[in-house]
């Protein structure tokens, strides 16, 4: 029976004080909805993006039958049934379990599981891990604890070329050169061999949790424990019988070129080829430059201690607290961010979750946000004007429909693209649209698709499709003339077919007038346009679904209006002009380095 989900609050003893959870967290599920202005929301989990063509037609058919036709993409690489009716629950758990989408009821919201969509694809990785992202899902459904992880705990696995590895996730493996893997857990990392990989993922995710419960505070994330708070990664993988050694952040994958994917009207991918960006090879943060004391108080290590020496006697299925040992424990994000964390999202205390910040991460009406980054706090930006009578969606505006001629090679970053932050401050583009050595790329307009979409896109030929963190699609296995010819149909169904789209990296949140929060319909002001940066309109201040790294925020404000926000490298920075969409124009041609700052007034004129 689908169940509606109670109100979540994080509370406060004192100012300065960490988040105290004295509930479990509200995040939707495929059998746990979230009743919204537009009726009630399913959200399926998807480890690694992954569908069949079968598990796709069953999706087409549940949106059509049971929902408002269509199906949202998360910018966890999940999806979304909206409109759901009342009486739909027995339907739905019964399609989706039939076809193979429910492997376990009890664990459907903790399979939060992303991985780089072209890992075993394109050969730029250091290891399948959507291999690893199957076995992973296998051992968390395998286990009653990881039923206490909460919907929002989110691991990522990266084959090297540093795609995921920024999106924030709690549990973090990086694929590298010679079969090991860097697991990531806050500030701790350790090397592992990566036959162990996904094991040593769980057994990072049980270190947590005994850690939540130590510190009592009721922590559904890393970033939530309190400042000084251990967790015994070392601890759990010798308990898991797993070898690992304290490491500092690993490197991107080899390739001295990354190749981009191949446009539709180009020839051989041979000549599209752009410079990979820098190695990752940021300093240490502070707390990893040195080993970090051991519970107790004992003096630093001299040096990073070889851990699986012994084998531990027995795995527990439930782990145990930290105990001190010998084995060195790590704080938390809030001493030193993780490896690919933007400064916001490795803050202790998000500021959404200070007492009195509207739209708490996990309440009831925020079915965005645990798949998007705590949101930021109101920045109070001047505002650039919203011209009435402007176009009434985004078919007015010139949603894709036709494949659109590049008239040159490809590039990466393509105009638009979403993009993540690394270690060195550099910012890695998400896959462009396009063929790619037989596979199609696709991305969902504004994150949404209809049924008649996802039919598009099977049959797949090797009976596979990968839903994208970046609300897209690839579809491997095809000879390049076929890869080539259903990107054609895929273009004529609606889908950002071209690098050069200008709706490429243009995200909104649902809007009015599905949901009761919003202060505009976001999803029909939304305009497209050519720039370096993502942008994201959001009708409250919660900016559900927001991207990940450096992006445009575009926030309404209630009157009409629209405030445009530059976010890099933590800061904000106001952007107007005399148009809303100029502003976003300019705002999206934005860098690090050359942030526009403007102290005049807007002025409300049309677009």
């Amino acid at each position: 029976m689908l169940a509606a989900m109670p109100p979540t609050r994080a509370t406060y003893t004192q100012q300065g004080e960490s988040l105290i959870r004295d509930r479990g967290d509200a995040c939707p599920g495929a059998l746990r909805l979230h009743r919204a202005d537009d009726g009630s929301l399913a959200r399926l989990r998807l480890p690694g993006g992954l569908l069949t063509s079968r598990q796709v037609e069953v999706l087409a058919t549940a949106a059509e039958r049971l929902a408002d036709g269509h199906l949202s993409i998360t910018s966890r690489g999940n999806v979304e049934l909206r409109g759901l009716g009342e009486a739909c629950g027995g339907e739905l758990s019964a399609l989706l379990a039939d076809a193979g989408l429910l492997p376990s009821e009890r664990h459907e919201r903790v399979r939060n599981v992303v991985a780089s969509p072209l890992a075993g694809i394109d050969g730029l990785g250091h290891a399948d891990v959507q291999l690893w992202a199957r076995e992973l899902d296998g051992l968390l459904c395998a286990r009653e604890w990881t039923t206490e992880l909460s919907g929002r705990f989110l691991f990522a696995l990266d084959d090297g070329r540093g795609d995921v590895a920024g999106l924030g996730a709690d549990v973090t493996l990086i694929a590298e050169s010679g079969g090991t893997a860097v697991l990531l857990l806050g500030a701790a990392a350790f090397r592992v061999p990566g036959a162990d990989a996904p094991r040593a993922a769980l057994a990072a995710a049980g270190a947590f949790l005994a850690a939540a419960r130590e510190a009592g505070n009721g922590a559904w994330r890393v970033r939530e424990l309190p400042g000084g708070q251990g967790v015994g990664v070392a601890e759990a993988l010798t308990g898991a019988g797993i070898p690992g050694t304290l490491t500092g952040p690993p490197r991107l994958a080899a390739p001295s070129t990354l190749a981009a994917p191949l446009p539709s009207t180009l020839a051989a991918p041979s000549t599209l080829a752009a410079p990979l960006p820098p190695t990752l090879a940021a300093p240490l943060p502070p707390t990893l430059a040195a080993p970090p004391p051991a519970l107790g108080g004992s003096p630093a290590l001299a040096h990073p201690p070889t851990l699986g020496g012994r084998a531990a006697a027995s795995t527990p299925d439930v782990p145990a607290a930290a105990a001190p040992a010998a084995a060195p424990v790590f704080g938390t994000p809030a001493v030193a961010p993780a490896f690919g964390a933007t400064a916001d999202s490795s803050a202790a205390v998000p500021a959404s979750d200070a007492p009195g910040a509207p739209g708490a991460p996990g309440a009831p009406d925020a079915p965005d946000a645990p798949d998007a980054p705590d949101a930021p706090a109101a920045s109070g930006t001047p505002t650039a004007a919203r011209a009435p009578g402007s176009p009434g969606g985004p078919a007015a505006s010139g949603l894709p429909g036709d494949a659109q001629a590049s008239g040159g090679p490809a590039v990466v970053p393509a105009p638009g693209a979403p993009s993540i932050a690394s270690p060195s401050g550099t910012s890695i583009a998400a896959p462009a649209p396009g063929v790619l050595r037989g596979a199609v790329l696709v991305q969902a307009p504004l994150g949404r698709v209809s049924a008649d979409q996802l039919r598009a896109l099977v049959p797949a030929p090797d009976d596979e499709v990968r839903v994208t963190p970046w609300r897209g699609f690839v579809v491997p296995g095809f000879t390049d003339e076929a890869a080539r010819e259903r990107l054609r149909v895929l273009a004529d169904a609606g889908f950002v077919t071209e690098p050069g789209s200008p709706w490429l990296g243009v995200g909104a949140c649902t809007g009015r007038p599905g949901c009761a929060k919003s202060l505009a319909d976001v999803r029909a002001d939304a305009v497209p346009g050519h720039g370096g940066l993502p942008v994201h309109w959001s009708g409250c201040e919660r900016r559900c679904g927001h991207p990940h790294g450096d992006w445009v925020d575009v926030l309404a404000t209630g009157d009409g209006r629209y405030e445009v926000t530059v976010r890099t490298g933590g800061s904000a920075v106001p952007v107007t002009g005399p148009t809303l969409t100029e502003a976003v124009t300019t705002a999206r041609a934005s860098t690090r380095t050359t942030v526009p700052m403007t102290t005049t007034t807007p002025t409300t004129t049309t677009r």
